[in-house]
């Protein structure tokens, strides 16, 4: 593996200078760094923890994509991928940038397989293909069974093997010329807070979601939206933070906190069945696709499912797999999670409950991810293109990475080429102080008031708790620098949602249960004012009827 550069034995601080700086080692922070390397640019990679490390290795499903030379049914289309994108996203896509990321698909999974990715393949030598929620047809590419993720992950860090890498360091802040412009950024060292400072022509985000806001949640301990944070504070504004999809089926464990074990939504696509505790199909007359619905729908009816229990005891439903065959073969991730909590999924249903998964929204961007702040950029999760709109369709996600992590380093090359020749001078001021909260009571309150369900009385509460509880914490350490980034997305979460009053896709209000396309058929966009706080800086919506 790479080593990390700059390593420090004392907190005197240091400083570096590249062209570009790539925040973060998932599917899009390395896609973008071995593509602006290819492009001849200096990249240094900053990566919270350790460059294997990060949400990617995670994925279990795949990669969603149309090709020729894939195994499965037929019948299926570039237009039926788009379509079905488009129906997840419950409205709020932006149909031009699902068409191009759609479009761009084949190209990018060619290129990833030229630089060594290996996908699972049929007798015959194509590659096979399997179905989740939401999809119209099998054009899920998987690999190791249900180790897409990881698979993506080695090859990529294979690719980026020379690059300079700047491990177990958190971005604190993007550093600024007079004008506005971003040059640079401020950095922490994971272990022991050394300081340092990175000159750049370019700083990327590729930092992932916000996972940690919530007490249970698929996501990784470093998922504590820092990205969105510090691009909120750079004066780029952000879309869509009320949509948080909760996968419908992590495996359930008493107690559970942090990241639990995710069960695929592949399992479901080879004829697995989610019942409650009587047995009875939880999807049942929910919806056409059944129990390969769209996350927030099956997400949604799940929650109901548990509130209507007898008495209100139920925590958690069931998935039914025992009836697939080759489990061990398909799904040997979700296997060993399940033997490690001591169920054998293929002799009985497996425990399941949803928790906090995707972020749909992010720092707005363009198609080539560009923000509205010159020189700061951003890719992946912590951005927002317009892709999944109110819902991401199941395995779009290493999609959308791959490609847009190459055209950010292209848009990027291309800005650096047509004008900021030279690498600025950045002078970091005092360190910055910011409002924290308490992590393990913020993510009670998340959890509790601005989960799957919320409504206006709650999140005034949550609301509430954060005003009268934050403490003005220099950010000094990775845990404040965390904990930091937590209050602030919480804030612009809650800003979002509560002015959002209908349900749509992810974003399920229960004073507030039908979705309104008259009025609220659009985004809201966040940004900080001048004291720091999220606003929205939509005008009042307007009668469209």
């Amino acid at each position: 593996m790479t080593s990390p550069v700059f390593a420090s034995e004392s907190k005197t601080p240091w400083e570096a200078e590249a062209d570009v700086v790539v925040v973060g080692s998932g599917v899009a922070g390395l896609t973008a760094a071995s593509r602006a390397a290819e492009l001849g640019l200096r990249v240094l990679v900053v990566t919270k923890g350790r460059l294997t490390d990060g949400n990617t290795r995670w994925a279990q499903g795949g990669v969603a994509v149309v090709l020729a030379d894939a195994a499965g049914g037929d019948g299926d289309s570039l237009d039926a991928h788009v379509a079905d994108t488009l129906n997840a996203g419950a409205g709020l896509c932006d149909a031009d940038a699902v068409r191009t990321v759609v479009e761009a698909g084949p190209a990018a999974v060619e290129w990833l397989r030229s630089r060594g990715a290996r996908f699972d393949t049929d007798s015959a030598g194509r590659l096979a293909r399997t179905r989740e929620g939401g999809h119209s047809a099998f054009r899920v590419i998987h690999a190791g069974g249900d180790a897409t993720g990881a698979e993506v992950q080695r090859c990529l860090v294979a690719a980026a093997e020379g690059l300079p890498v700047l491990e177990q360091h958190v971005a604190v802040e993007a550093l600024t010329t007079a004008s506005g412009e971003v040059c640079g950024l401020r950095v922490l060292a994971a272990p022991d807070s050394t300081p340092g400072t990175v000159r750049a022509r370019a700083v990327l985000l590729a930092t992932g979601g916000l996972g940690q806001l919530y007490q249970a949640t698929s996501n990784p301990e470093l998922a504590t939206g820092d990205g969105l944070a510090l691009a909120l504070r750079a004066g780029a504004s952000a879309a869509d933070l009320e949509f948080v999809q909760f996968h419908p089926t992590v495996l359930y464990t008493p107690g559970a906190r942090g990241r639990c074990p995710l069960v695929t939504e592949a399992v479901r696509g080879e004829g697995a069945v989610l019942v409650d505790a009587a047995g009875d199909r939880v999807m049942r007359g929910v919806h056409p696709l059944g129990d390969l619905a769209p996350r927030d729908v099956v997400s949604a009816a799940i929650t109901r499912r548990l509130a209507s229990a007898p008495g209100g005891v139920d925590d958690h439903v069931f998935l039914d797999a025992t009836a697939v065959t080759g489990f061990a073969e398909r799904f040997p991730t979700v296997l060993a999670a399940c033997t490690a909590a001591g169920i054998d999924p293929t002799r009985e249903p497996i425990p399941v409950v949803p928790a906090a998964h995707f972020a749909c929204g992010g720092v707005v961007t363009d198609r080539h991810g560009r923000t509205e702040v010159t020189g700061l950029y951003a890719v992946g999760e912590v951005a927002r293109t317009g892709l999944h709109g109110a819902n991401r369709l199941a395995s779009n996600s290493l999609l959308e990475g791959l490609v847009m992590g190459r055209r950010a380093a292209e848009a990027m090359a291309m800005d650096l080429a047509a004008g900021r020749s030279a690498v600025s001078d950045p002078r970091p001021g005092p360190t910055p102080v910011a409002p924290v909260a308490e992590r393990s009571a913020l993510q009670r309150l998340m959890s509790r008031y601005a989960g799957i369900g919320r409504d206006a009385e709650g999140m005034a509460v949550a609301g509430s708790v954060l005003d009268v509880s934050t403490k003005d914490t220099p950010l000094w350490t990775v845990d404040a620098v965390e904990d930091a980034a937590l209050t602030l997305v919480a804030r612009a979460l809650l800003a979002a949602a509560n002015t959002r009053t209908e349900s749509r896709g992810c974003h399920v209000r229960h004073d507030h249960p039908e979705r309104d396309d008259r009025l609220w058929r659009r985004s809201q966009t966040v940004r900080l004012n001048p004291s720091g706080q999220p606003v929205l800086t939509d005008p009042i919506l307007e009668d469209v009827a």
